[in-house]
């Protein structure tokens, strides 16, 4: 008997996970989606504290470590449904203004709006298409036309294309001249997408700040201080040696110099920590800025962690050869 996975969380949870997907357009199941969260987590819990443990952490902060893991690997499924979502509703308001003046085009010729709608799902409307189509076939086997399109709009998480399907229903429900709301409409919204690509290109020199604060100035000030730490413990351990009881005390203790209390390897661990934390939170801001909406970032992200990595090593390379002669190389 095969195992059903969707039945180990809560149905509110399940619901919920159901309509994300519906959302996002992903061709799978709740099942699937648990399935994936329950072994991908197993498996990073078991990679994550095998790999800090091999590191030299403590058993109780390398297991604490995989579970962090584990909650991550979780996050990340869930940002990937609300990334396609997004981007789904992105691609659809893109091209509703086309489809309505389409639309609008035949109801002018004396076809019904359902018909009407129906021969505007061009191809080149991709799911959109497929989505009144689908709505279509409902009507066809005797869903009320009003609820079907209510069903339609809820297939997408816009505003637009409610406020849109909100507008129809009232011109349906009280009378009205539908080709010129729809020809209105789709005016409307090329006018408020004009308006966010201006406000976008106003806010690009912040996006600039952002890209170079993340992207440059963290790895860069990381891997200078990261040589800095790798200098000062090479030349301590030369004093120490020098001095096996210890420095000479002189004057006030409490100003006795001390070798630094972090080694070069946790600070390493640390810095590439922090910088794919610094350019991963930086993608998703520019994108908040440019777009105004954050998990668009999440396409870019991974390419800003790999350059801000990227720029750390060869900032640490470079200053660790011209610390050579003193052996403050990694």
């Amino acid at each position: 008997m095969a195992i059903r996975y969707e039945r180990l969380i809560s149905r509110n949870l399940a619901r919920h996970l159901s309509d994300e997907i519906d959302l996002a357009g992903v061709k799978t199941t709740v099942d699937n989606i648990v399935r994936l969260g329950i072994f991908g987590s197993v498996a990073m819990l078991v990679i994550v504290s095998a790999l800090t443990a091999l590191a030299g952490l403590e058993a109780f902060i390398a297991f604490g470590l995989g579970i962090l893991g584990a909650a991550l690997f979780n996050v990340l499924i869930y940002a990937f449904l609300e990334y396609r979502v997004e981007q789904r509703k992105s691609q659809m308001e893109a091209m509703l203004p086309d489809y309505l003046q389409i639309t609008s085009a035949n109801l002018r010729s004396g076809i019904a709006l359902d018909r009407a709608m129906l021969l505007a799902a061009r191809p080149e409307f991709k799911f959109l298409s497929d989505d009144i189509k689908d709505m279509n076939k409902r009507v066809f086997s005797g869903e009320n036309f009003d609820v079907a399109l209510k069903n339609f709009a809820s297939g997408y998480r816009s505003y637009q294309l409610n406020h849109a399907i909100r507008m129809m229903l009232e011109a349906l429900r009280y009378g009205g001249a539908m080709s010129d709301l729809l020809d209105q409409i789709s005016k409307d919204l090329r006018n408020q997408q004009l308006i966010q690509k201006e406000v976008a290109g106003q806010m690009f020199m912040y996006s600039i700040f952002i890209a170079f604060a993340g992207l440059i100035a963290a790895p860069v000030l990381y891997g200078l201080t990261s040589q800095m730490i790798s200098v000062t413990d090479t030349v301590w351990k030369g004093i120490l040696q020098a001095n096996p009881g210890g420095l000479p005390t002189t004057g006030i203790s409490f100003l006795k110099p001390q070798p630094p209390q972090i080694s070069t390897g946790t600070y390493f661990t640390f810095a590439i920590a922090a910088i794919a934390m610094i350019t991963g939170f930086a993608s998703l801001i520019m994108s908040a800025i440019s777009s105004g909406r954050a998990l668009r970032g999440l396409r870019y992200m991974p390419v800003f962690i790999g350059i801000g990595i990227v720029i750390f090593l060869v900032m640490r390379a470079v200053v660790s050869g011209l610390f050579t002669g003193i052996g403050g190389g990694a």
